[in-house]
């Protein structure tokens, strides 16, 4: 079940770099800012830097799960650790996206399937 939960906190990783180069590094491109995030022409100079700070925090959350997922089997603790909070506060970053906005659903469902899945076979570890 370990290889699962790796598999699962990697994907939700992985899946957070990719939301971390369309929000920081490709923000300014039409079809990002406008069929991704919804964002019109006229209010990208606006929100590009919110969209570029909220990126980083992504990798950061990112980099957490991968770094885990990489230590849990020589260092158990760290890596449990590393996986159960990145990908709970991925989950919880999901949980506020869609409480605040039901429109933001099926974005929170992309972002938030995996850890919780992740979470919920580690549960089976303990």
């Amino acid at each position: 079940m370990l290889i699962a939960v790796q598999v699962l906190a990697g994907l939700a990783g992985l899946l957070h770099v990719y939301i971390w180069v369309m929000e920081s590094l490709r923000f300014a491109d039409p079809k990002v800012h406008r069929e991704v995030f919804g964002v019109e022409a006229a209010s990208v100079e606006a929100v590009a830097p919110w969209a570029y700070n909220q990126g980083w925090y992504n990798l950061f959350l990112a980099v957490g799960a991968l770094a885990g997922v990489a230590v849990v089997r020589s260092a158990p603790a760290v890596g449990w650790t590393l996986v159960v909070a990145s990908c709970a506060s991925m989950l919880a970053a999901a949980l506020v996206l869609v409480l605040r906005d039901r429109a933001m659903a099926p974005s929170a469902l992309k972002q938030g399937l995996l850890p919780l899945l992740a979470l919920l076979l580690s549960l089976t570890q303990l």
